[in-house]
């Protein structure tokens, strides 16, 4: 008869004590709340400050940054504990980060690094990444937001749709197009002048997770918060 081969132990003791940790933080904070958050179509902004005190938010980020280093099965058991709660809109929203935070920790400059992450990963700010667009979906190639060069900034205009987190994120991780079509990553803060977004979307599921538009009319970025690097468009296509 056939047999399955053993399964590989890739949990070990300080996986499974984080584990513990994540569940009773679910269990107190998440559980008992997260029917009423859906109805609600949001929940309270002081659970991210929660999740990060008991180290949620900060997996897997440096240590400098204000992050715990650690390896994917640390981040793998405490989405398992936080999907066990049902709650799969808190569980999008809290991890709003998880795609905002990497490409600016690998590329961008230090001084960038210190002024966002450090905030996000305690709870206090948040991160949103912003590609996807009405005409073109996450298609990058696609773009339409324009960022063009004007002295020591870019002047970046375009709309963009479906955001984990539009209405409420501190930090827009923005994707345009330069000049040459080549496309560029931005850290756009909230309270730019020319920076609006949306109410939240009435959605069939994942409510308590707040999606929305960002709409760029003539921001104006500071040149150093630009992502190192470019990614040419006749190659690349990207899902948000």
């Amino acid at each position: 008869m056939f047999q399955l081969p053993p399964r590989p132990e890739y949990f070990s003791a300080e996986h499974e004590a984080f584990r513990a940790t994540v569940r009773r933080f679910v269990d107190a904070e998440i559980a008992p709340h997260a029917s009423a958050w859906d109805e609600a179509g949001t929940f309270p902004r002081e659970l991210y400050r929660r999740a990060a005190a008991v180290g949620i938010i900060g997996i897997g980020y440096p240590e400098a940054l204000g992050g715990t280093p650690a390896d994917l099965f640390f981040s793998i058991a405490a989405a398992e504990e936080i999907a066990r709660a049902g709650c799969g809109g808190v569980q999008a929203s809290l991890g709003s980060h998880g795609i905002a935070l990497p490409p600016i920790v690998a590329h961008g400059s230090p001084e960038l690094q210190r002024r966002v992450v450090p905030p996000v990963l305690a709870g206090d700010k948040i991160a949103a990444l912003a590609i996807t667009e009405p005409g073109g979906g996450s298609d990058v190639a696609a773009l339409r937001t324009t960022a063009l060069r004007d002295g020591d900034h870019y002047v970046v205009s375009g709309e963009k749709t479906f955001i984990t987190n539009a209405p409420y994120a501190d930090y827009f991780l923005v994707y345009a197009k330069d000049e040459s079509g080549s496309v560029q990553a931005f850290v756009v803060e909230r309270g730019s002048e020319g920076l609006g977004t949306s109410k939240p979307f009435a959605k069939m599921g994942m409510k308590s997770s707040p999606t929305g538009a960002v709409y760029l009319q003539d921001v104006r970025v500071p040149a150093d918060h630009l992502l190192g690097g470019g990614i040419r468009d006749r190659d690349t296509k990207q899902d948000e």
